[in-house]
């Protein structure tokens, strides 16, 4: 089996100017996703998909194979993850190889680890269903409320605060860190998100942390500071 490693990693950012190159533990945020793909004998390439040079010269330094700078027509901040991600597939599997799985290792999960990558390969290994990481929900749905003609109200019918908590179903959330899916459904969908989707549980919560603001980049420096030793 073969999976293509990508990682998406634009030059622009508005709510967190730079972030895919802001050092945190001494290296750029991007050199954290690119390591942790490193060294999976599954994994056959490491691709970085970016519009800025610094972001390019820095992942081929670490060993990512950054073959041309992204488009400026899929560089823009509509531009979806699953677009970018097909040109990418399209120019690899018409210049090296075709493949069996597509990776998005997205750069604002700098603390997934190698084992939890391999765990996620062989989930996908056993029907090739897209996997999806995901945590459990810090605040549960059924809980949620909305407005409704000024009053607050249960957010789904038939639940509410009266529900209680040993009743409450397992709840998730997309947390960023991995997705995996087959070349032939992330063209049919245009999404990393198939019609199955399997679930990938990543239970600890510093490995879920996704960075995408200022807040959440002290948290991920709080965070390796409490742990110092993260295995990757």
């Amino acid at each position: 089996m073969k999976i293509l490693a990508l990682v998406l990693a634009r030059g622009g950012s508005k709510r967190l100017p730079g972030k895919n190159l802001k050092l945190l533990g001494g290296k750029p945020l991007i050199v954290w996703t690119i390591e942790s793909a490193m060294g999976i004998p599954k994994i056959c390439d490491i691709l970085v998909s970016t519009d800025d040079a610094e972001i390019a010269k820095i992942s081929k330094e670490v060993g990512a194979m950054v073959p041309w700078l992204r488009p400026k027509n899929l560089s823009r901040d509509e531009t979806g993850s699953a677009e970018a991600a097909i040109h990418a597939l399209d120019w690899y599997e018409a210049e090296i190889n075709k493949v069996d799985g597509v990776l998005l290792l997205q750069p604002t999960s700098p603390f997934r680890k190698k084992s939890t990558i391999q765990v996620g390969i062989q989930l996908f290994r056993k029907d090739g269903s897209a996997i999806v990481g995901v945590s459990s929900s810090k605040e549960h749905p059924m809980w949620s409320l909305k407005l409704e003609s000024g009053f607050l109200v249960p957010f789904i019918a038939g639940a509410g605060t009266e529900v209680r908590s040993q009743d409450l179903p397992d709840s998730f959330f997309i947390n960023g860190s991995f997705y995996l899916i087959t070349p032939k459904e992330l063209r049919s969908t245009k999404s990393f998100l198939g019609d199955k989707l399997r679930p990938l549980i990543i239970e600890d919560p510093i490995e879920g942390i996704d960075i995408d603001t200022p807040w959440d980049f002290k948290n991920a420096q709080a965070a390796l500071e409490i742990n110092k030793i993260i295995e990757i």
